[in-house]
Formats: structure tokens, sequence, C-alpha cells
């Protein structure tokens, strides 16, 4: 199973190749207070035009440079409420 990760784009100005910034929220061991992580990862780009602040899911994979083992899966798909009859009325 390849590990799946969000997370944004924060530079596209290599051939083939985008940085993605992906937070995560990690529990101090002692305090338990939370806090947010970020990590940068190189992704190779197949086809598809993405540009720096999207949102896309990335996808491990093998080796395709010395810094890129993760290819950008595609754009984050958000969830568009369903309309009906009933709330168009």
């Amino acid at each position: 199973m390849k590990k799946r990760l969000t997370g944004i784009i924060i530079s596209d100005k290599m051939q083939n190749t985008a940085v993605v910034m992906v937070d995560r929220l990690v529990a101090h061991s002692k305090y338990h207070k939370r806090f947010k992580v970020s990590k940068k990862y190189k992704a190779h780009i197949e086809a598809g035009d993405f540009k720096t602040g999207d949102k896309v899911v990335i996808e491990s994979c093998r080796p395709v440079s010395k810094d890129k083992k993760w290819k950008v899966i595609g754009p984050v798909v958000v969830n568009e409420p369903v309309k009906t009859e009933e709330a168009t009325k």
C-alpha cells in the first residue's frame, strides 16, 4: 500500500517537479499540547497544470531522482453540497 499525503504546492519553478508542503498536528509528549509541524516534499508531476497555492494529493513511488520519491496524483476534490428540489424552493 502506497502512502498518500495532502499538501499545498509552494514552488513549481522546476521542470516536472513541485515542492509540496504537508502540515500535520503533533501532540507534545509531556504537556499534550498540539502544535503544527510542516515538511516539504519534492514531487514529480507527470501530467496536469498545477500552480503555486494548489492543494494536491501526493503518493509515494519509486525514486525518480535523488530527492524525488513522491508523485502528484491530482488536486484535492472538495465535496459540494447536494442540491435538492426542496432547497431551491
